[in-house]
């Protein structure tokens, strides 16, 4: 049952994650890019800073500020600055697709970085996908959007982040790291706006409401994720992340007027197919070493 719970909590942060995306892509169309990163920025970090405060932890402690942490903070930085810039440009649809190729790097990136054990099954798992996001974007070939290549920074950033996340003491709070995570977006938003020489743009009702909705639907879903893998199983829960990309296509048709052609849907297909080979081989691999610790405690 608990399973179940979970599954549901992570389809609708999925959902919840793609109305997000929908405001900010509306937004972007009367208000720079920058602007909006920095309200959400300071309406996020306000957010967090309160329900820290509310559970006992210190924002500014000094575990918290260690240089580990102001490396993920920059690379938190870069992904909102590309994910957000990304969904001005380009076709949700494309930036959801290419977005699910975010696990397969985090696998290359602990194989590359962390000395993590990659067997061929993986490496070819991560290959494959690649070639799944070359389907997407397809360069060189007509058609081909240069700012698609946007999404793939974000997604290297995203996995640059989770991977330093790995490394951070775990005894700080996971509200004081979002703090510090949403507190980034601000200066990045103004190197957003001095970057493109765009000025503030006066927002209407319309625009506030669309903000407001954008921060509470997009704290939720967070919290949903958090709840979700406390419930459930990670083996039963994570699949379903992909979810989002489902979400993000029918948006886009329906929302958009997008029209996704079979190339762009066989490389979405691929990525997801092979992002879920590879989560299954590792959940596999980590219960052969739970078996394997538990018949030689001397290990």
């Amino acid at each position: 049952m608990q399973n179940i719970h979970g599954i549901l909590l992570v389809i609708a942060a999925m959902a919840g994650f793609t109305i997000e995306d929908t405001l900010i892509k509306r937004m972007s169309q009367d208000i720079p890019v920058g602007q909006l990163l920095i309200i959400l920025g300071l309406a996020s970090t306000v957010i967090f800073a309160l329900i820290a405060r509310v559970r006992g932890h210190d924002i500014f402690a000094r575990a918290a500020w260690r240089p580990m942490f102001l490396w993920r903070a920059l690379a938190e930085a870069t992904a909102a600055m590309a994910f957000v810039t990304s969904l001005s440009l380009v076709d949700i649809s494309v930036v959801a697709a290419v977005f699910q190729a975010t696990p397969l790097v985090i696998t290359m990136g602990a194989a590359l970085f962390l000395g993590e054990d990659v067997g061929w099954r993986r490496w070819t798992a991560i290959g494959l996908g690649f070639v799944g996001v070359l389907m997407i974007i397809r360069p060189g070939v007509a058609g081909f959007e240069p700012a698609a290549l946007i999404v793939l920074i974000s997604v290297c950033a995203i996995a640059a982040r989770d991977l330093i996340t790995r490394r951070i003491d775990a005894n700080v709070s996971s509200f004081v790291i979002s703090f510090q995570g949403f507190g980034v977006a601000i200066p990045a938003g103004f190197l957003l706006l001095a970057l493109s020489g765009d000025g503030p743009t006066a927002m209407t009702p319309a625009h506030g409401a669309m903000m407001l909705g954008a921060v509470v639907v997009g704290a939720l879903s967070y919290y949903g994720i958090v709840q979700a893998m406390r419930l459930g199983e990670a083996a039963a829960v994570t699949p379903f992340r992909y979810t989002r990309l489902l979400f993000s296509l029918v948006v886009g048709v329906t929302g958009f007027g997008e029209h996704p052609d079979t190339m762009t849907l066989a490389g979405a297909a691929l990525i997801i197919a092979t992002g879920l080979y590879t989560f299954v081989r590792e959940q596999r691999l980590a219960r052969r070493q739970r078996r394997d610790l538990a018949g030689n405690p001397n290990i």
